[in-house]
Order: structure tokens, then C-alpha cells, then sequence
């Protein structure tokens, strides 16, 4: 047995609190179809109030509003010179409507306005008092409000409206404001123009000055440097072109003296050297060397014929042979006086050239000099007179240009554009009423009225605190849900029948399934499947701990189970009220006289008549209820019973009210918490939860009971599902 009662307990974990979930579009519609009603009434109220202000609004205090319209010109200046106009673009156009409407809008153009004797003669300006500073202090503040000015975004109008009570005034206040603004924007821009004539003037008395200095300075250039033509042309000048050919022929020339330096080097050598084939060429055209030749071919030949008939050794032959060799030497003496003659006298051709070209190119460096100095004079002078020039060009351009401007600024002073803006016409006195509007009164009236519907149904929803639905118990307790039981009144077929029995004496009722269904998940769900002793509890008395605790026994003992039912509110006992005539009649001898040590704990047994269900009832209130029940025979008590019933359920007294179930809450397997949906607060349920768990009593889950059907919820529907699914059975039981 000890070794019982030390056992570890299985502590369920229980889920960390998470982050409040927003409604669903289901819970949305739902609180609106419970509050249908109470939409409705704001809605027709709403509607009735908007019609109401409207009939008053219009019979005391109508309001007329008259409009006209100004037209804003391009704000790109007009180029009088220049047929046609060019658009600005569209933003800019706007933004530029947008300025004038700013304009208009202005302190100190409501105050000129105000300062005008047709204006302080309406009875819209007396209504602000004798007072002329403080009537115009308010109907400054009154133009404010009641004059709109507003600039059109796909238009080129700026639209003036005025509403009060006199439609003539409000025309009267509207024109007179179009003919002010127009009148002033034209004296203002004439008066601009007219001060830019002014400038433009004087502008172009200074650039005329200028430019005759310009030209004297032009003129000073050309004297002082000699050249009389410095004016800028697209073609070189004569300076340019004669220096250029000077350039051109020294550099020829420079050429021809290498060339002809190289070719003195060459003959140079060939004076010295060997004949070559030119000088070969010229000897052999020579006469003498022509007629020695013949001479040497006569003898020759003739040489040939003696030998024939004379033989080698014959005097003759000799003698022919030595005039040969004589003619042979005179040919060579002849050949090398050709050819000293000529190369002599080719080097000294060259040698002369020479000198005759080195002359001329000395002469041509010297022409070259004398032209590039003229030409540098030429240069700065020209600098010079360009940079005048270009002064003289800027001052004649710029004084054309003003000159043009000013006559373009005397087109524009006269011309009725000038002020960029233009009136439409004159606002018409309006015929109908601008306000009040019964197409906005009682729109607006229905659409409030829903609105505030809307506004008090949500409100009523969330000053309602109570742990109403299942949806309760996972957004604010964050705890296992092991069953919802509904309330009595949402099924007819439990009238009349023991709602603590209610299991036994009508089964196929909804809430005899809801029930079984709690029965289910205590033996399925991970948190309490392996409990066998379970305390059931609630915050407050009269949450309906009882009636769980007993149905829960029924169901249980249904399913084949042997269930011990225990009661141990000693404060408040009620299970032997329920079984009084199911069990015994001696209700002296309960869970209180075992404790104190005045019986055994058979002896508090008792048969409940009731196959499968003990009771032990909680006999004479004790004066030490928790010291009884956080003793050790308490532990005893349960440990003996757990391994003699397959379940033990233990009816307990109130969490907030008594100590006692805290002491009782550690010695079972888990605890069920009972919540009633109609008056269960958050605030008690977080505060039960808080009590148990700061003791470290494990909750495995908890019970949401007496839950009613409401409107848009899950429940409506399942009471009719359930009813027309079990219909066969129903009517049987009927």
C-alpha cells in the first residue's frame, strides 16, 4: 500500500500561453446574427434621425450656393512676335490654377473683399455685428468656411462657389470676388511689365555704349599693328599661303642638297675606283677611241692573213704584232684620259650645283624668317582684334535682343491676356437649396445608424467576460477542452428529467451524447488517458462540478467500467441528495468518519443500486475539512481504491471558495475544472487555473457546461444535425 501511495503521478504538460488570435470571419458574422435585432433598431433609428435633421435643417436654416468659374491662361509667357502658342505641360498647368486658387484664398484677399461698400451692405456682413473690425475679423473667418475655391484638374477653370442663406447674397458675394481678383491680377501684371520696360530700357543704353567702345577698340587694333584685313574668312591669308610655298620649296631644296651631297660622295669614289659602265659607255663613243678600234681590227685581221701564208717567226708577223700592241697602248692611254676627263669634270658639275643650291636655300631661310615674323605680328594683331571682335559681336547681339524684348514687353502691356486670368461670366443666382440634401441626410442617417448597430453589438460582445464557447477556452485558458455539455433549456426531449442522471434517463438526448463524448476524450486524449482517479472541480459554487461528476460516472460505468464516486465537498455535499434512493439511507457514516478514525474504510463504501457505481458520501460536515483532507489516510484512502476501480471520481468543493481542493487536487491523477458558460468570468477561470497550478496540482483538461446555442454559432447547428440524424430514436423514447 505504500508502495502505492508513493507512485509517481504523470503531470501533464500544459500548453504555454500564446498570443490572443483575432476573430474569424465565422465569429464576425456570428455576434452579428445575434445581435440582429438591436442592428436593426440602430439602423431605423439612424434612418429616422438623418430624415429628421434634414426636414429641420431645410425649413430653419436653408443653405444656397452660387458658383462661377475663372479661366487660367498658359502660364508660358506668349511670344507676341509669334503666331500661335505653345501648352505647358498638364501638371504644371495645374499647379498653376492651384496658385491662383491660393491667391484668391488668401487673408488679405478675403479682407479687400470685406472692404468693399457693396459687400458691408448685405445683411450676411451686418449679421456679425455693429462692430466693422471685429464683423470683418468674422466674416473672414466665416469666408474661410463657406467660400470654396478650388482648382479643376482636367479644366483651365478655378471654381468660386459661396453658400449662405440669401442666394442673391451669395451670387452678389461670388461675382464681386471675380471682378476684384481679375481687376488687381490686371493692374498688377500691367504694372510688372511696366517695370521690365523700365530695366529693359536703361539695359539698352548701357550695351549701346559698349558696343561703340567695341568699335573704337577695333579700330585701335588695325593702326597700331598696320593690317588693314583682320576680319575672320574661311580661306588662309596671303601670309599664310606665301610662308607655306617658302616652307615648301626650302624643303625641296633641302632635299636636292642631300641628294646632290650624296652623289658628289659617289663620284668622290668613283674617281678613285674603277671605271664604271656609264664611263665604259662614253669611251666608247669616243671618236678616237672608234678609229683606233678600226686600226686594231685591220691589224688584227691582217695579222690573221700573214700568218697563214708566212708563218709564225716571219718579220712580218712580228712587226704586224707590235703595231697591234702599239694601237692596244694608245687605246689605253686614250681610256684612262676619257675617263679622268669625265669624272673631273661630273664632280665638278656637282661640287658647282652645290654651291649654287646651298645659296638659294640660305636666301629662302632668310625669306622664311622675314615671313613668319609678319606672320606672328600678324597673329597677336589678329588675337587681338577677335577678341574684340567676339566683344563687339556680344554687345550687337544683345542689344538687338533687348531691343526685341522691349518691343515684345510693349505687345504684352497691351494685351488684355496679361493677367493670365480671365472671367467666365457672372454666377447665376441658384434657384435650389445646396443644403441641406435628403440624398445625403438619410443615407448618412441608415449608414450611422448601422454602423452604431454594428459599434454596440461588438461592444456588448466584448464587455461580456463570461468563458462562453469552446473557442473561450482556447483563446484565453489555454488548456485541454475534454467536453462541452449543453444547457438544459436548448433540448425539450431533457424537460422534466434529473439533470444529474441525465445519462441513465435519457440516452439519446445531445446532452447525454456531449457526455459520452467527454467520456471519450478523458480515455483518448494524451492529458488524461492514463488518470484513474480524477477530481472534479470548478471555480464557484454552482458551475455544475456536480452534475459532471455524476453523468461522468454513468458513462463510464456504461462502458463497462467499475466506478468509485466519491464526495468530498464537505461544505456543501450533494451526492447523497442524488442517490437517496438508489443507496442506503444511513448518510451518518461518509468520507468524514473514515478521516476522523470512526469506521473502516468499507464501511463508507455504499451500493448505489446502480450496476457498476459505488458511493461514498461525505458524511458530518468536520470542523478541519483540509486538515482532513490533506492527511495521510486521505492518500491512503485513494491509493486503496485506485487498485480496486477501474475509475475514481471525486465530486470537490470550489477552488476560490474553500482551501480544501488544493490538498485534495495533489493526491489524484488529475484534476477536470468545470466552467458555466453563463457565469463562469475569465478573470475567475484564469484564477482557478492559477490557484491549482501554483501547488503544482496537475489539470488535464477542463469541462465547458450548461453552453447555449447562440445565433451564427457551431452549436445551433449541431442540436439540429444531432436531432435529425438520432430523430428515430427520439421519438421511440418519446
Amino acid at each position: 500500500m505504500a508502495e502505492q501511495i508513493k507512485r509517481p503521478i504523470k503531470r501533464p504538460q500544459m500548453p504555454p500561453p500564446s498570443a490572443m488570435p483575432a476573430m474569424t470571419p465565422k465569429e464576425i458574422m456570428g455576434i452579428i446574427r445575434r445581435h440582429l435585432f438591436l442592428i436593426f433598431l440602430m439602423t431605423m433609428l439612424g434612418l429616422v434621425a438623418g430624415g429628421a435633421s434634414w426636414y429641420l435643417l431645410k425649413k430653419h436654416s436653408p443653405k444656397y450656393t452660387a458658383e462661377t468659374y475663372i479661366k487660367v491662361l498658359s502660364p508660358i509667357d506668349k511670344d507676341p512676335m509669334v503666331i500661335g502658342s505653345r501648352r505647358a505641360n498638364k501638371d504644371i498647368e495645374y499647379g498653376s490654377r492651384q496658385s491662383i486658387a491660393s491667391l484668391i484664398r488668401q487673408q488679405s484677399t478675403f479682407q479687400d473683399l470685406l472692404e468693399r461698400e457693396v459687400i458691408q451692405e448685405t445683411k450676411w456682413f451686418k449679421s456679425f455685428g455693429e462692430s466693422k473690425s471685429k464683423s470683418i475679423t468674422k466674416a473672414v473667418k466665416q469666408l474661410k468656411k463657406k467660400f470654396g475655391v478650388s482648382a479643376l484638374r482636367d479644366g483651365d477653370y478655378v471654381r468660386l462657389a459661396m453658400t449662405c442663406k440669401d442666394a442673391r447674397e451669395a451670387a452678389l458675394i461670388v461675382n464681386e470676388m471675380v471682378n476684384m481678383f481679375i481687376s488687381s491680377q490686371g493692374s498688377s501684371k500691367r504694372a510688372e511689365v511696366t517695370e521690365k520696360l523700365v530695366r529693359l530700357e536703361a539695359q539698352r543704353t548701357r550695351v549701346q555704349r559698349e558696343l561703340d567702345a567695341a568699335e573704337n577698340a577695333l579700330d585701335e587694333v588695325r593702326a597700331r599693328w598696320g593690317f588693314g584685313d583682320l576680319e575672320e574668312r574661311t580661306y588662309r591669308t596671303v601670309l599664310e599661303d606665301k610662308l607655306r610655298d617658302l616652307e615648301k620649296e626650302q624643303n625641296d631644296l633641302g632635299m636636292s642638297v642631300s641628294q646632290l651631297r650624296s652623289n658628289i660622295g659617289t663620284l668622290e669614289k668613283q674617281a678613285e675606283g674603277p671605271i664604271n659602265e656609264q664611263i665604259e659607255n662614253q669611251i666608247e663613243t669616243d671618236p678616237v677611241m672608234t678609229l683606233l678600234a678600226q686600226q686594231l681590227a685591220l691589224q688584227q685581221s691582217n695579222l690573221a692573213g700573214r700568218l697563214t701564208k708566212f708563218g709564225e717567226n716571219h718579220r712580218l708577223i712580228q712587226q704586224a704584232r707590235e703595231t697591234i700592241e702599239k694601237i692596244r697602248e694608245k687605246r689605253s692611254i686614250r681610256k684612262a684620259e676619257i675617263a679622268e676627263q669625265t669624272r673631273q669634270s661630273n664632280l665638278k658639275n656637282a661640287q658647282d650645283n652645290l654651291v649654287v643650291l646651298m645659296s638659294r636655300y640660305e636666301e629662302l631661310e632668310r625669306m622664311r624668317g622675314i615671313s613668319l615674323a609678319r606672320k606672328t605680328d600678324y597673329d597677336q594683331a589678329k588675337v587681338q582684334y577677335q577678341k574684340r571682335l567676339v566683344i563687339k559681336d556680344e554687345r550687337k547681339d544683345t542689344l538687338n535682343a533687348l531691343r526685341e524684348q522691349i518691343e515684345k514687353m510693349k505687345i504684352v502691356h497691351d494685351d488684355p491676356e496679361t493677367p493670365k486670368v480671365q472671367a467666365v461670366g457672372l454666377a447665376p443666382v441658384p434657384l435650389e437649396i445646396s443644403f441641406p440634401k435628403w440624398k445625403m441626410f438619410f443615407p448618412a442617417g441608415f449608414v450611422l445608424g448601422f454602423m452604431l448597430g454594428i459599434g454596440l453589438a461588438f461592444l456588448v460582445e466584448l464587455l461580456n467576460d463570461t468563458v462562453r464557447t469552446p473557442a473561450d477556452i482556447g483563446r484565453y485558458l489555454h488548456i485541454p477542452l475534454l467536453g462541452v455539455i449543453p444547457d438544459s433549456s436548448e433540448d425539450y426531449h431533457v424537460k422534466g428529467i434529473d439533470m444529474f442522471k441525465v445519462t441513465t434517463l435519457a440516452p439519446y438526448t445531445i446532452i447525454s451524447e456531449a457526455y459520452r463524448k467527454f467520456r471519450a476524450n478523458i480515455q483518448l486524449s494524451e492529458s488524461a488517458q492514463d488518470s484513474k482517479t480524477l477530481l472534479v472541480s470548478s471555480g464557484m459554487a454552482g458551475d455544475g462540478k456536480t452534475s459532471v461528476a455524476s453523468n461522468l460516472a454513468m458513462t463510464l460505468i456504461a462502458s463497462g467500467n467499475k466506478v468509485l464516486l466519491i464526495d468530498a465537498n464537505f461544505w456543501k455535499p450533494n451526492l447523497h441528495n442524488i442517490y437517496s434512493q438508489d443507496s442506503d439511507s444511513d448518510i451518518s457514516l461518509g468520507l468524514s468518519s473514515f478521516l476522523q478514525g470512526d469506521c473502516g474504510s468499507d464501511e463508507i463504501v455504499k451500493n448505489s443500486n446502480v450496476e457498476g457505481l459505488d458511493l461514498i458520501s461525505s458524511g458530518q460536515s468536520p470542523s478541519n475539512p483540509a486538515e482532513l483532507l490533506s492527511s495521510g489516510k486521505m492518500k491512503q484512502l485513494i491509493a486503496e481504491f485506485r487498485n480496486s476501480y477501474d475509475y475514481v471520481i471525486i465530486d470537490g468543493p470550489p477552488v476560490l471558495l474553500v482551501s480544501d481542493v488544493k490538498v485534495l487536487a495533489r493526491n489524484v491523477d488529475g484534476s477536470i475544472l468545470v466552467f458555466n458558460a453563463a457565469t463562469t468570468k475569465r478573470g475567475a477561470a484564469l484564477r482557478t487555473l492559477r490557484e491549482l497550478r501554483e501547488v503544482n496540482a496537475p489539470v488535464v483538461g477542463c469541462v465547458l457546461f450548461a453552453v447555449k446555442a447562440l445565433k451564427g454559432g457551431y452549436f445551433n447547428e449541431q442540436y439540429k444535425s444531432y436531432e435529425k440524424y438520432n430523430k428515430a430514436q427520439l421519438t421511440k423514447k418519446a
